[in-house]
């Protein structure tokens, strides 16, 4: 269904249109603007976490490559280093040693 962007009033017979699963572009000038969609309720295991899980397939690639977890005392001391204000010294090879 192809409808002009002037159909604001019909706006919820368009969402009952797109919820019995039919397509709805809205045009404006005779070119399509718009594409009304069907929500997609997330599921109750994404919720909370970043968009796309990112850190569960961190944690599969992590495993299929056979990459073992830190030990948290471990992740601590690198994360304070990453903290470091001399790290960027350190990495860029200007420190004085």
């Amino acid at each position: 269904m192809e409808i002009a962007i002037t159909a604001k009033p019909r706006l919820s017979a368009l969402v009952a249109a797109v919820q019995r699963g039919e397509r709805v572009v809205i045009t404006k000038r005779g070119e399509p603007a718009a594409e009304l969609v069907a929500y997609a309720k997330p599921s109750p295991s994404a919720e909370g976490k970043p968009k796309g899980d990112f850190f569960a397939r961190l944690d599969a690639a992590r495993k299929q490559l056979g990459i073992k977890a830190m030990p948290p005392e471990e992740a601590r001391a690198f994360r304070a280093a990453l903290h470091d204000s001399a790290l960027s010294r350190r990495v860029l090879g200007v420190d004085d040693e």
